[in-house]
C-alpha cells in the first residue's frame, strides 16, 4: 500500500512537470514565431502563407524604421515621383452646400489622386486639371438633378466651390488647383449662357441626337473623326444664340463677347450630360473630350534659345560646346511639366521652327541609300528628305502648324514603316517607342551641324 502511494505521488509530481514543460515550450514557440515575422531574412515557404494561424490571438505587428524608405538628401523637398502618401483629416466645409457629397466619394477620390500635392503642377495640364474640370461638370449636374436647373446661383457656387477644394485638400490633393488649372466659382454657374433651365434647353436642343453622340465617346476615334464634339458645338451654337445670328448672316467671328457665351454654354451642355449619364461614363467621356483638346497645342513655355544659337552657329562638325547648350535648354523645358508624347511631336516643331527661324536654314535627313539631287524646271534643285529608308520626312515649318494632323490617312508627319519596308521582322512594336526621340534628336541635329 506504501508502495503504490509512492508510485501515485510520483506519478503526479511528472505529470506536473510535464505539464509545466508544455506551457513553457508554447511561449517559446510564440516567441519564436514573432522574432521570425520580423526577421527581414526570413522568407515564408507556400505551405506557411497558406495555413491560418492556430489560434486567435495575435501580437501587435511591429514594423521596423528601417523598411521605410528614406530620402537620402533630408534638407531638400522631396521630389515629386518620390513615393509619398496624402495627409488625409476631416474638412472643415462652409454647411451651406445643400448637396450630398459623400455620392460623390469616387469622383472626388479619383480627383484628389490626380491632384495630390506633389504631382498637381507637373501633371496639371494632362491629368489634374482636365480630371478637375470633369469633377465640376459631375458636380453640376448632380446638383441640379432635383431641380428644373442645370447651373448654381452665385452665392451657393461660391459655397460649393470652396467645400468642393476643402475635401479634395483633405484627401491629398493640392490646395492650389483652382490657380493651377484656373478655375472658379463662376465655372458652376454658366456664366454668359442664356439658356440655364432644363425646360428651354430640351426645347432648342436635339437631346437625343446629344446623348447618342456622347453616351460612349471612342477614344480612339473621338480626336480624329469626332462625333461628340460637334454634336456640343451645335447644342452651343443654339442655345447661345449665335446659330441664329449666323443664319441671319450676321458677323460674329471674333466677337469676345459670343466666343464666351459658346463656352458658357458648353458648361450647361456638360451640366445636362452629367445629368443623364452615370458618373463614372460622363467622367470617362468628359476626360476624352479633354484629351482632344490638350493634344492639340504644346503647354510649354520656350524662352529664345540664345546661348544654343550662340554655341552652334557656324559648327561645321559636331561640337561638344553646341551639344552641351542644347542638352541643358532642353534639360530646363523639360521641368516645367510633363506631357504627351503627342504634345512633345508639337513642341519638337515649335522649337525646331525656332531654332531654323534663328540660323535661316532647313533641316533634312538624308536618306541611307544611294540618292541623287533632282532638277525640275519648277522648283529647281530638290532632293528627299528621309526619316528612314523610304519613309519621307521633311522638317514642318512653323507656317505648317495650323494643319498639323497626327490622324491617319492624313497624318502630316512620316509613317510608321511596315513590315515589307522595315526588313526587320523581330522589331515591329519598337519603332512606336523610338520613333518620337529619334525624330526629335536627329532633327535637331541636323539643324545645328
Amino acid at each position: 500500500m506504501d508502495c503504490f502511494q509512492t508510485v501515485s505521488r510520483l506519478k503526479g509530481s511528472l505529470c506536473q512537470q510535464l505539464i509545466l514543460f508544455i506551457l513553457w515550450l508554447s511561449s517559446f514557440q510564440d516567441v519564436v514565431t514573432l522574432q521570425t515575422l520580423l526577421d527581414p531574412s526570413h522568407v515564408s515557404s507556400t505551405s506557411e502563407l497558406a495555413n491560418p494561424p492556430s489560434t486567435g490571438l495575435f501580437e501587435p505587428i511591429e514594423i521596423s524604421p528601417a523598411v521605410i524608405p528614406r530620402y537620402p538628401y533630408p534638407g531638400e523637398s522631396l521630389p515629386p515621383m518620390y513615393p509619398t502618401f496624402p495627409r488625409t483629416y476631416e474638412p472643415n466645409l462652409t454647411g451651406r452646400c445643400p448637396v450630398n457629397f459623400s455620392a460623390l466619394s469616387n469622383i472626388m477620390g479619383k480627383t484628389a489622386s490626380d491632384c495630390s500635392l506633389p504631382l498637381a503642377a507637373l501633371v496639371g495640364n494632362v491629368i489634374c486639371c482636365p480630371q478637375l474640370g470633369s469633377l465640376l461638370h459631375i458636380f453640376q449636374g448632380y446638383y441640379s438633378i432635383n431641380s428644373d436647373m442645370l447651373v448654381l446661383r452665385n452665392a451657393v457656387a461660391n459655397d460649393c466651390f470652396s467645400d468642393i477644394i476643402s475635401i479634395l485638400a483633405s484627401r491629398g490633393a493640392n490646395s492650389t488647383i483652382p490657380t493651377v488649372c484656373t478655375v472658379k466659382s463662376s465655372n458652376l454657374t454658366g456664366g454668359s449662357c442664356p439658356v440655364k433651365d432644363v425646360n428651354t434647353f430640351e426645347k432648342m436642343v436635339n437631346t437625343s441626337k446629344l446623348l447618342e453622340a456622347c453616351s460612349t465617346v471612342d477614344p480612339l476615334k473621338e480626336c480624329c473623326r469626332p462625333v461628340c464634339q460637334p454634336a456640343i458645338m451645335e447644342a452651343a451654337l443654339k442655345i447661345s444664340g449665335t446659330q441664329m445670328m449666323l443664319n441671319e448672316n450676321k458677323n460674329v467671328i471674333g466677337e469676345t463677347t459670343h466666343i464666351d457665351a459658346i463656352n458658357d454654354c458648353k458648361g450647361v451642355i456638360y451640366s445636362y450630360l452629367s445629368r443623364k449619364l452615370p458618373p463614372d461614363a460622363a467622367n470617362t467621356a468628359f476626360r476624352i473630350l479633354s484629351a482632344c483638346k490638350v493634344n492639340k497645342v504644346c503647354p510649354l513655355e520656350f524662352n529664345q534659345p540664345l546661348e544654343v544659337i550662340k554655341a552652334c552657329r557656324n559648327v561645321a562638325a559636331p561640337s561638344p560646346s553646341c551639344c552641351s547648350s542644347l542638352n541643358t535648354y532642353i534639360a530646363g523645358i523639360q521641368k516645367q511639366m510633363l506631357i504627351t508624347n503627342k504634345q512633345a511631336i508639337i513642341c519638337a516643331t515649335m522649337f525646331g521652327s525656332m531654332l531654323r527661324k534663328a540660323y535661316g536654314q532647313q533641316g533634312c535627313l538624308l536618306r541611307s541609300l544611294p540618292a541623287d539631287v533632282v532638277f525640275d524646271n519648277s522648283t529647281g534643285y530638290s532632293f528627299t528628305c528621309d526619316l528612314t529608308d523610304n519613309i519621307a520626312a521633311p522638317w514642318p515649318s512653323s507656317s505648317s502648324m495650323s494643319s498639323l494632323s497626327l490622324c491617319a490617312p492624313e497624318m502630316s508627319l512620316p509613317a510608321l514603316p511596315t513590315s515589307e519596308t522595315l526588313k526587320n521582322p523581330g522589331c515591329h512594336g519598337c519603332m512606336l517607342e523610338i520613333w518620337v526621340p529619334i525624330f526629335s534628336f536627329f532633327v535637331f541635329s541636323t539643324f545645328l551641324y
